[in-house]
């Protein structure tokens, strides 16, 4: 205790000395001596704080040399990004605790480095979401384009919200009444949302799609009575290249709300044909052909064979039903194959005797013995 009041004793003896000076001379209600103080003690907490991040960025930046994980680099991103402009701010109110102001002063000054705070805080949570959006974005991209392109649409909503809750505290602590302001947004959103309606709804069913994934970019989808590949699925609109070369673009919610045929997540391709045979064949040919269809489609490539059957009596020829499925769901695969069969057949049948059958109608003409007397 003694101590302490030897110190304060020196202290004000010290304080009476500076005052009996030209450093005594008051200007804005504190000695020159004062100011000085002050602006030696920003000085000093500002070094302290350059100083401070210099060690932490060095230490960083080596253990981001030598790891693989991003949280290292991350953290360095986040060093690096601490302003000049919060740095100085906090120095100066740093030195404004040696003044003697006002409390409105005093309170004015807390608030600026309460701001200046809130928006260094926002900078950095800015650059974490970025930072985290772009590892996922760059993992998912070769992978998965539509999973990324979500994470994009995503991370520019949470950055929106951040900078929106940052600004409104940074008002608040302004003093700034922010509940009619926040009331005053809202009828304005409801305004805005409804003369955008369309747009909202497209990028909202735009982030439904890439979230659901009904198609992805390289699936061959038809909607409607419209069919091709898809490009690119944008914020509004995914565009669709036809198979007659032209780019189809629909709206989001246009396809959010449409049956999709999508033979992009097709497995293997069912495929049913028939073929008819003139009435004329003899029944033990007929019995041969079940036989002979399963022989010609289990010799291809890529082809699990289902069934063969005499269907029906058709109009013009004995028709039978085949099914059989391409383990690929690629279009050429398929066609290469049942041309192969068709070949097959042909060749088969005229080996046979076996004649195909074709529209062909017969004409019974009745001829009356007229008596001539």
């Amino acid at each position: 205790m003694g101590i302490m009041h030897v110190a304060g004793d020196a202290l004000d003896a010290l304080r009476e000395a500076l005052n009996e000076t030209f450093l005594g001379y008051a200007v804005l209600g504190n000695p020159v001596w004062r100011w000085l103080l002050a602006v030696v003690a920003g000085i000093v907490a500002y070094f302290v704080i350059v100083i401070l991040k210099g060690p932490v960025a060095r230490r960083l930046a080596t253990l981001a040399k030598r790891t693989r994980t991003r949280l290292d680099d991350v953290f360095l991103s986040i060093v690096k990004r601490t302003m000049p402009l919060f740095m100085v701010l906090i120095a100066a109110y740093v030195g404004t605790l040696v003044l003697r102001l006002g409390p409105g002063v005093a309170k004015a000054f807390a608030k600026i480095a309460l701001v200046a705070f809130i928006f260094q805080v926002a900078v950095w949570l800015h650059r974490i979401a970025t930072s985290a959006i772009t590892q996922v974005v760059t993992q998912r991209k070769g992978e998965d384009p539509a999973g990324a392109s979500a994470f994009v649409v995503i991370g520019f909503f949470v950055r929106l919200v951040l900078w929106s809750v940052v600004v409104l505290l940074a008002l608040q602590n302004l003093g700034i009444e922010i509940t009619a302001l926040i009331a005053g947004l809202g009828i304005g959103g409801i305004a805005i949302a409804l003369a955008a309606q369309n747009i909202l709804g497209d990028v909202f069913n735009s982030v439904a799609i890439l979230l659901d994934k009904p198609f992805e970019v390289g699936d061959f989808i038809i909607v409607g009575d419209h069919l091709g590949t898809v490009e690119r699925i944008g914020i509004k609109t995914t565009r669709v290249r036809s198979l007659t070369g032209e780019q189809l673009i629909f709206s989001n919610a246009e396809l959010v709300g449409s049956r999709i045929k999508n033979y992009g997540r097709m497995q293997e391709r069912r495929i049913l044909f028939t073929l008819g045979v003139t009435y004329q064949t003899p029944f033990e040919k007929l019995r041969k052909i079940p036989g002979i269809v399963r022989a010609v489609v289990e010799a291809q490539e890529q082809v699990r064979f289902d069934r063969t059957h005499f269907k029906e009596y058709g109009a013009y020829s004995l028709d039978f039903e085949i099914v059989y499925y391409v383990l690929n769901r690629d279009y050429n695969i398929y066609m290469d194959i049942q041309e192969q069969i068709n070949l097959a057949l042909y060749e088969r049948f005229e080996a046979e005797g076996i004649e195909f059958a074709y529209p062909t109608q017969t004409l019974f003409v009745a001829r009356e013995n007229a008596s001539v007397t």
